[in-house]
């Protein structure tokens, strides 16, 4: 009884959001809970609802019930099993949640029982699911359009080879540290997957320039490449993607440490409406990348640098002479640059909105005064990090007061700001969360006479 009654609420809640004959089948709901507090029977309940509410209407009220929800239902009655496993419920399926439990067979009853109306499955994280799961899956389920197969890594190329005969349609995969996959597997993605307009292979070490030339050439509609750890990558590979992928818009190669300057010219000249670049840890990356982007990529809204350390102000300041719509800099550890690139920001990109600068050393009050001044800051800068900064004082805060949508600033570990600073900052701005971290007096006094508490490793010293 409580299984139904719960499954009466679910569903009249989710049915509130449909369109159409919405009043006539909450109102059934409306009245099948009634009844359940009068102390009906669940088989009353149920044949009310199944005969006032045809099965077109009530197959719409279960497609807004979640995976969990659906198979409780099924439990409720024969009726109900036969509309809740109907597979016009179960077109996107997520079963992340529920990674632990998820084996082969699993997966194998589940295509079969979807079959075609299946288009987005997420199987994120199930270790368990091995490639023949996935052939039978593919077979079944030739209409799917998103599959994130991310750290199921025992997943080999056979199963590259099943998306590539039975999923054409296939416009999004993820295979995030899927670490058995190698160039092969990509070879037979991009004679079979043509469609594709997503990729993540991040953390896939066996990949390198050849399986992304098989990529390039047979995916030509990508528009969103993630590469994150592919460190056996090199220019060539990274320019046949620029190349044959032209609508190119997001790209990550964090921590590609074999990608130049090379590469990236091709990148800039190519890609014309890129938006996003992680270029994170690629510590052979110099100015000239910075000045490529500047002069190919106008529409670039989030530059991720980090670790980048041969980044200079010179660098800078070409980007943000061609890139003014950016919005997001992670330019943390970029240990070379000083206050004239804050200069170059508030000067050239008036719609900076996050702004990391942590452990870049060579910041000043100084470059702070000219990023709060300009109108970027005082419009739309929501979040800045200056953490391990050690040069910043309770000055920079006073210039950030300007700074009307500031939402966050993260200062741990900077040793001239102080507690009074921080309060003056938040009577100014009191929605502003303020992230520090001020280390205790070491060693700490001894309360009991006064005098300071000397700890064994020093007493030893």
């Amino acid at each position: 009884m409580k299984l139904v009654k719960y499954h009466v609420t679910q569903c009249l809640q989710r049915s509130r959001d449909v369109s159409g004959d919405e009043e006539a089948y909450v109102l059934i709901f409306e009245v099948a809970r009634e009844k359940f507090a009068l102390g009906f029977t669940e088989d009353t309940v149920t044949g009310l609802i199944n005969k006032k509410l045809p099965k077109e209407l009530l197959l719409r009220v279960f497609s807004y019930l979640d995976v969990v929800s659906l198979c409780r239902s099924a439990q409720v009655s024969k009726a109900w099993n036969v509309l809740a496993l109907d597979g016009s419920n179960w077109q996107r399926v997520d079963l992340f949640d529920f990674q632990k439990d998820i084996k082969g067979p699993v997966i194998q009853s589940l295509s079969r029982r979807c079959g075609g109306f299946l288009k987005r499955l997420n199987l994120q994280g199930c270790q368990s699911i091995e490639d023949d799961a996935l052939r039978t899956f593919a077979h079944q389920c030739k209409n799917i359009e998103e599959l994130i197969l991310r750290d199921c890594n025992r997943l080999t190329n056979r199963t590259c080879e099943s998306l590539s005969k039975y999923s054409s349609r296939l416009q999004l995969l993820d295979i995030e540290s899927c670490i058995e996959i190698d160039d092969n597997g990509l070879l037979k993605l991009g004679e079979g997957c043509q469609k594709l307009r997503y990729l993540n292979m991040s953390w896939c070490r066996r990949i390198s320039s050849d399986g992304l030339r098989a990529i390039a050439n047979g995916c030509p509609m990508l528009t969103i490449l993630l590469l994150r750890g592919c460190t056996n990558i090199r220019d060539e590979g990274l320019q046949s993607v620029a190349r044959s992928c032209n609508g190119l818009k997001k790209l990550v190669i964090q921590s590609c440490m074999n990608i130049t300057d090379a590469g990236m010219k091709t990148v800039s000249e190519m890609c014309k409406e890129l938006d996003f670049i992680s270029l994170s840890g690629c510590d052979n990356l110099t100015d000239s990348t910075l000045k490529f982007l500047g002069e190919g990529c106008p529409e670039l809204k989030t530059l991720e640098a980090a670790r980048c350390s041969q980044f200079t102000d010179s660098g800078f300041l070409s980007l943000t002479r061609g890139c003014h719509e950016l919005q997001r800099m992670d330019l943390e550890e970029c240990v070379l640059i000083t206050d004239s690139t804050l200069n170059s920001l508030s000067y050239n990109c008036p719609r900076i909105q996050t702004l990391t600068l942590s452990h870049c050393e060579q910041i000043t009050d100084e470059g702070i005064r000219h990023l709060g001044g300009g109108q970027c800051a005082i419009e739309h800068l929501e979040v800045i990090e200056l953490d391990n900064c050690p040069q910043i004082t309770d000055v920079s805060l006073d210039h950030l007061m300007h700074c009307q949508a500031l939402k966050r600033i993260e200062l741990y570990d900077c040793h001239l700001i102080t507690r009074s600073g921080i309060r003056r900052l938040k009577a100014r701005l009191p929605d502003v969360r303020v992230q520090a971290y001020f280390a205790p007096v070491t060693p700490p006094p001894n309360a009991g006479n006064g005098r300071q508490r000397v700890c064994r490793c020093c007493r030893i010293l």
